[in-house]
């Protein structure tokens, strides 16, 4: 199979790219996030609007 380039010069970008050190994860998974929102959005309101209604 013929390959894109030789491949002696495969990673040679990749080593050579400085080592950066990982960041600090400081918000919660995107599903779990959204999921927050939504019950504060829709969840929430919802039961404030029925117990208005009620009165």
């Amino acid at each position: 199979m013929p390959s894109h380039g030789s491949l002696t010069k495969a990673g040679k970008v990749r080593n050579a790219t400085p080592k950066m050190p990982k960041k600090e994860k400081h918000k919660e998974v995107p599903r779990v996030r959204n999921r927050i929102e939504y019950e504060k959005r829709v969840v929430k309101a919802r039961q404030s609007k029925q117990a208005v209604a009620a009165r």
